[in-house]
């Protein structure tokens, strides 16, 4: 089956933001959902996404269902971007940190502060559509 560049896009951006994505083959049409967890009071919940859960029972053989990264592919996904990087000091801070205590939280901070904020993101969304794809 071949998706448009599009629809692989914007899959790829609401799986990055913790959705869940159901692709409609028949339509392109995407359902996103946020993912339910103990934050969320299921009625409340239940209340909020009251059509998109309508759309997807009421497609539900026409859909694919996506769901966001497991926290070990987001790291593969950080240690791939940095396994790539020109910048060697960089490189080596970047390091350090994927080997210790609270890596996303330091590896988006020392990004975020980097000439390679767009880098990243550009990574991350290329990666994403390919594991979308």
């Amino acid at each position: 089956m071949k998706v448009s560049k599009s629809i692989l896009n914007k899959i790829a951006q609401e799986l990055d933001c913790g959705n869940t994505c159901y692709y409609n083959t028949k339509t392109d049409e995407i359902i996103s959902i946020p993912y339910f967890s103990d934050m969320w009071d299921e009625d409340d919940f239940k209340e909020a996404f009251e059509i998109e859960l309508k759309q997807v029972k009421k497609q539900k053989k026409d859909l694919i269902k996506l769901e966001g990264l497991e926290s070990f592919e987001s790291f593969k996904i950080m240690e791939q971007f940095v396994g790539q990087l020109p910048d060697e000091a960089l490189k080596g801070e970047l390091e350090f940190v994927l080997a210790n205590k609270k890596p996303f939280q330091k590896f988006k901070y020392l990004v975020e502060e980097s000439n390679f904020r767009t880098n990243w993101f550009e990574f991350k969304q290329n990666a994403l559509e390919k594991i979308v794809e």
